[in-house]
């Protein structure tokens, strides 16, 4: 079940994303300095760790998405999926912590002295 929900989750967050991805960029053609604007709004560390939660909410829906699938057409689907769930999410932490790491490494060296 909480598979389920965590499935509506992601794809209402995702959708919301591209939502406002569209608007931001649309800004582009109304005002070129407000889109500068709330794109430099983007380059600090909560918007990083928005981002972040993104890509694991895209990931999740995305590997729980192939499962569903794999349960409603495959006629051994339902005997296996327990086993298909705690597959995508050893697969889920497997790509999401490099990911995060390489993802948040620039605002992390940013904070404590490192750079650009």
């Amino acid at each position: 079940m909480w598979s389920w929900v965590l499935h509506r989750i992601t794809g209402v967050l995702t959708f919301f994303f591209l939502f406002v991805h569209v608007l931001d960029t649309a800004l582009v053609r109304v005002s070129p300095d407000t889109y500068n604007e709330v794109i430099e709004t983007y380059k600090t560390p909560l918007v990083n760790l928005m981002e972040v939660g993104l890509v694991g909410a895209v990931l999740f829906h995305a590997l729980n998405g192939i499962r569903v699938m794999l349960v409603d057409f495959w006629s051994k689907g339902t005997k296996y999926q327990k086993h298909m769930l705690w597959t995508i999410a050893v697969v889920w932490v497997l790509v999401m912590i490099p990911g995060a790491i390489a993802m948040m490494w620039r605002t992390v060296s940013v904070m404590f002295g490192g750079g650009e």
